[in-house]
């Protein structure tokens, strides 16, 4: 993660250290009352995408620099059941105090990167891309979205300050797309690429007559988006949105369509298991 905010990703992960060690590590402290140097392996208990290895690094760094990590597998490459993915080496209060807060990040971007790189392969050869949205577990966007993008996936707007979209109830409460257009184009100081939801053909029509620049068909049947496909005819950019999951995107596969937007991947990815073992004093 080496072009994000890196302080942003140390203040996250220091609370994260504090929310679980409190004052101190009572079990490590009480059975090593001297400095130990240890090392231990970072062993994947399933198959999966690496994703995190900064991350998992500073959780050790932020405690004691000296601590050093040697990862065999770079952030997108996969891995199997019982692969070792890295080594870490250091003081052992600073390796077990850390361990379950490094793991925690790791496990979850892992998971998300790996859900994220079965959708991409789903739609290899389509030209369709997939895009995350903005369910994100909260304070954790800036992980989750990055391991999208190690998936294979692309960020979809990262915050409300990206870009418009007009979604349902911006909609509703504007008294129609055209309003709703009409009033971000009067209050964007500069120009912003608007986005609007949109979820019959006649909503479709109204969007492409106020020129907006996305047009995202929203929880439609395959036959509508066919449709709206046709009306559209290049004139905006089409995303279809609406709880697209792994199992859901193969009939999407033959639409001429460009992106697909999917909060499972970062709602529903899951974890992959990995565990810190065979610890060795030295």
């Amino acid at each position: 993660m080496k072009w994000y905010n890196k302080n942003k990703i140390d203040r996250i992960i220091n609370m994260a250290l504090d929310e679980d060690i409190g004052y101190e590590d009572i079990s490590v402290n009480s059975i090593f009352l001297e400095e130990q140097d240890a090392k231990a392996k970072l062993i994947a208990k399933e198959s999966g995408v690496l994703a995190g290895s900064y991350v998992f690094e500073r959780c050790f760094k932020l405690l004691d620099e000296s601590v050093n990590i040697e990862f065999y597998k770079k952030d997108g490459n996969t891995f199997e059941k019982q692969d070792v993915l890295a080594t870490v080496k250091g003081d052992v209060h600073y390796i077990l105090t850390g361990e379950r807060t490094a793991l925690n990040f790791l496990q979850r971007m892992c998971g998300v990167a790996t859900y994220t790189r079965k959708m991409v392969n789903q739609l290899e050869g389509t030209g369709i891309k997939v895009l995350d949205t903005r369910k994100t577990s909260p304070n954790f966007r800036i992980f989750e979205k990055y391991a999208v993008k190690v998936g294979g996936g692309k960020n979809h707007r990262y915050n409300l300050s990206d870009l418009v979209l007009l979604k349902d109830n911006h909609i509703a409460a504007a008294g129609g797309i055209g309003n709703a257009v009409k009033r971000v184009r009067e209050y964007t100081p500069y120009i912003k690429i608007i986005e609007a939801e949109v979820e019959n053909l006649d909503m479709v029509k109204e969007a492409l007559d106020c020129k907006v620049d996305i047009i995202m068909l929203d929880n439609m049947s395959i036959k509508e988006i066919e449709e709206a496909v046709k009306i559209i005819d290049k004139k905006a950019i089409i995303e279809c949105s609406g709880n697209l999951t792994l199992e859901k995107i193969e009939d999407l596969r033959k639409l001429d369509i460009d992106y697909i937007s999917s909060g499972a991947l970062t709602h529903s990815s899951g974890i992959i298991d990995l565990s810190l073992k065979e610890l060795e004093l030295l």
